[in-house]
């Protein structure tokens, strides 16, 4: 199974392991790691599951879509060049030992 690595608003991290196919924001909610919102549940339509992935990880991901990036230029924490929605990330063997961190706010 693949892990995550989340690193929260104070500093701490935590590593979960995730079932391919599934997202890193639905894992992120199953296993209540704060600060991932995800009030839409997972459709793309919020941007409350914004993460910065690290930076080893980021072209592992296929480019965000037009919605996705129409949403992270909404985002309440400022977008940077790895910001991505967590749920729009599907996790994969490839993806193994990703690290993404929690924005100090999502609202």
């Amino acid at each position: 199974m693949p892990t995550i690595h989340y690193i929260l608003k104070d500093g701490s991290t935590r590593s979960i392991d995730a079932k391919p196919g599934s997202s890193v924001m639905e894992n992120a909610v199953r296993n209540n790691v704060r600060g991932i919102d995800a009030e839409c549940g997972g459709c793309c339509s919020c941007a409350t599951c914004h993460v910065y992935v690290d930076d080893a990880f980021v072209a592992l991901l296929p480019p965000a879509d037009d919605m996705e990036n129409d949403l992270l230029d909404g985002v309440a924490s400022e977008r940077q060049p790895c910001s991505r929605l967590s749920c729009q990330i599907t996790m994969t063997a490839e993806l193994d030992g990703i690290t993404v961190r929690v924005p100090e706010t999502q609202i």
